[in-house]
């Protein structure tokens, strides 16, 4: 007959089934929520783009279907097993053939084999685990550089939106107060992803917060920037930067375009693209910047966006794309900077359907909705 447990046998047993219980409700809570037809179909093709090269995936194109599967499998473990470090890669191998030489009635054989595959795959997790650690550290201290709420100037509306691709991302979207009534407004794109960009574009952001003040002009900002990202940045590391400027008693916003897509203004009678304009920075020294201006009537609003608003892709890789951009600004007129904003962003996020982002998105819009008295 089973004795009756005593207290201390209750207490030890408690963390166990506690454990089990955690465990349970965590499996049941990731078939509840997570949508795994979709996430299976969306990491494939995740696994597939990072590690087999565009001339393997042309290759693989001209094949049938089932060879295709076939040869895929075997392109993603022959580049799985050489992106391992030497001492994982033999260990992977050793489990291989031990789990291989074990079958059919080696039980023993096989489990040792499995498990020195499960110990690799431990210390691939791990590195995984520290790297999204160190990442979320810097995504906080990226966090903490941008500005928590958009700049508020007489006779102005301005609503600035950020959103990275990944842990960190490489925009920059940044206010600054130049004098008491002038306000500047920085969106930049930094080339690349990942932390490298990441890094620049807080140099970016840090070297314009210290010049904007000091510079007579924005032609001569820009060359005060380009030849400080030249000399002290990294190679092949450029960035697309539009600095505007807009003032309390005056409907005229002074900008800089290097090598960004052009700002679009919103009018009653249409919508207009501006011209193109500087060469992007920190692309090669010794270039010239151009200052441009536009004046903006009441109820006129200026947008400027990173290239991941067009180039948001949906599940089945589509473009978001300028043409769609443009006939939904059209729809933006009479909408205050904030409203228009939230449309902009979920028109994407309706777009893409849940689509891992591939860019980083940013949007600054600013709007002119009274005169001011100088």
């Amino acid at each position: 007959m089973l004795k009756p447990q005593t207290d201390k046998q209750k207490d030890n047993t408690r963390p166990v089934y506690e454990k089990a219980n955690v465990f349970t409700r965590r499996v049941l809570t990731d078939l509840r929520e997570s949508d795994l037809p979709q996430t299976i179909g969306r990491d494939f093709k995740d696994t597939y783009a990072f590690f087999l090269d565009d001339e393997t995936r042309a290759e693989l194109a001209k094949k049938g279907r089932v060879m295709r599967s076939l040869y895929s499998v075997m392109y993603l473990l022959k580049s799985l097993f050489l992106k391992l470090s030497p001492t994982r890669r033999l260990l992977l191998l050793m489990g291989v053939i031990v789990a291989l030489m074990g079958i059919p009635d080696d039980e023993i054989q096989i489990f040792f084999g499995l498990l020195t595959l499960l110990f690799v795959l431990g210390l691939e997790l791990k590195d995984k685990l520290i790297a999204t650690d160190e990442l979320a550290e810097g995504r906080s201290v990226q966090i903490a550089l941008m500005p928590t709420k958009c700049p508020e100037i007489s006779g102005w509306e301005t609503w600035l939106y950020t959103v990275p691709a990944n842990e960190v991302g490489g925009d920059l979207v940044d206010h600054l107060q130049v004098v008491p009534n002038r306000l500047a407004l920085s969106l930049g794109d930094v080339a690349g992803k990942g932390l490298p960009a990441a890094l620049m574009m807080a140099k970016l952001q840090a070297t314009i917060r210290a010049i904007a003040p000091l510079s007579s002009s924005l032609s001569e900002l820009g060359t005060r920037l380009n030849d400080i990202v030249c000399r002290d940045g990294l190679p092949s590391k450029f960035a697309s930067l539009v600095h505007l400027e807009i003032e309390e008693a005056s409907g005229t916003v002074r900008f800089l375009n290097a090598g960004h897509p052009p700002p679009v203004v919103i009018r009653s009678k249409g919508v207009f693209e501006l011209d193109r304009g500087s060469p992007a920075i920190g692309l090669s020294v010794h270039v010239s910047f151009r200052e441009q201006s536009i004046e903006l009537e009441i109820g006129d609003m200026l947008v400027v966006y990173s290239d991941g608003l067009t180039e948001a892709r949906n599940t089945i890789g589509r473009f978001y794309g300028e043409d769609r951009l443009m006939e939904l600004l059209g729809e933006l007129r009479g909408m205050s900077a904030t409203d228009a904003g939230e449309f902009i962003v979920d028109s994407v996020g309706i777009f893409v359907r849940g689509a891992r982002p591939h860019d980083d998105l940013s949007i600054i819009l600013i709007k002119r909705t009274a005169d001011t008295v100088a």
